[in-house]
């Protein structure tokens, strides 16, 4: 390649980069109601979203400086690329390598939950970070002490400044930042999406699939959202060395045993291990469990009890159509990378 040329062809390469990226440096941000969905559950009016706020959110998202000891941050346990939770092992890991008792939940359309924690022990989205924050096997820390590390930062009284319009910190402001950026953690733009919006069509295989979940599937895995929201006890076998009880830890009520909250399917073929306890390591496992008979069994939930049953290519194509659930845009959204120097 001639010198010239070269010039060239640099000059045109950066230019791309350039326009990319300061297109997307002013990006406004904002929350989209997508097709289909339910009307959301969050109260915008009382954190009302801005660019500094989601930005603001998302650097805190990103900084181990919400644990004790500065070693663990949100992001440890819920990773992008798989949905923002962890696949690297069943069970959370949290501050000095500390083991947890469940497996991280996916954080995906927050804003159309009633409930947070697979026990839904936190009913405010706002709240929710409390929980990982104050776990002594997770982040350990409190936020009395979180506010005076971040009130040492210069780089945060600034941001905390323009998002909320004082640099004094506080933890109320702590909190509405990362639900800013959570709130905003939307998937909608999957295959699924799109041949409902008659935009693509599913395969054979994969409209045979979504015949086979609307019958034996849909009735937990709702609407848009792939969730009811709701608590079951699906007939997973008791963990004596977990001794996870699930919702009845928070209602202590002996009816809620082994109860946990319905999952979204969203970006399910990228958020394994599965279940509560991360007890299956791939779909294919998932779908063997539903296929067992639970008809005796008085504790599982009702809607369970009837034998699913699977013909011929019946769980090849349920497992077709669950692929058609991942958002690769949303995965790949550079919004919501750690964008360590802004």
């Amino acid at each position: 390649m001639k010198k010239n040329q070269k010039i060239v062809f640099v000059f045109f390469v950066s230019t791309i980069f350039s326009v990319v990226f300061f297109s997307f440096k002013k990006d406004k941000i904002e929350f989209i109601q997508p097709k289909g969905f339910p009307k959301p559950l969050y109260d915008f009016s009382k954190n009302p979203l801005t660019d500094a706020g989601f930005k603001l959110g998302r650097k805190l998202f990103y900084d181990p400086i919400l644990s004790k000891d500065s070693s663990t941050s949100c992001n440890s346990c819920h990773l992008q690329f798989s949905g923002f939770t962890h696949v690297d092992h069943a069970l959370s890991h949290g501050i000095h390598g500390l083991k947890g008792n469940r497996n991280s939940p996916v954080l995906v359309n927050l804003a159309w939950q009633k409930f947070f924690m697979l026990d839904g022990g936190v009913t405010n989205l706002e709240l929710q970070p409390l929980a990982p924050l104050t776990n002594p096997v997770e982040m350990d820390e409190n936020m009395a002490h979180v506010v005076m590390k971040l009130n040492r930062s210069h780089y945060y009284r600034s941001h905390f400044q323009q998002a909320f319009g004082d640099s004094l910190i506080t933890g109320q402001h702590v909190l509405k930042a990362l639900t800013q950026f959570l709130v905003m953690l939307e998937s909608y733009h999957s295959k699924f999406d799109k041949v409902m919006n008659g935009e693509e069509k599913f395969s054979v295989e994969e409209e045979n699939g979504f015949r086979f979940f609307k019958k034996n599937c849909a009735a937990c895995h709702i609407n848009q959202t792939f969730t009811d929201g709701a608590f079951h006890n699906i007939g997973l076998p008791y963990d004596a060395e977990l001794k996870d009880v699930g919702r009845m830890k928070i209602t202590k009520d002996k009816r809620d045993s082994l109860k946990f909250k319905t999952p979204t399917l969203r970006n399910v073929a990228a958020s394994y291990p599965y279940m509560h306890d991360g007890r299956f390591k791939n779909l294919d496992e998932v779908i063997d469990f539903y296929a067992t008979d639970k008809s005796n069994n008085l504790a599982v939930d009702k809607l369970l009890r009837r034998k699913i049953i699977f013909k011929n290519n019946d769980k090849k194509d349920l497992l077709a159509f669950l692929k058609t659930l991942t958002d690769k845009e949303f995965l790949n959204d550079l919004k919501f990378r750690d964008w360590v120097n802004e």
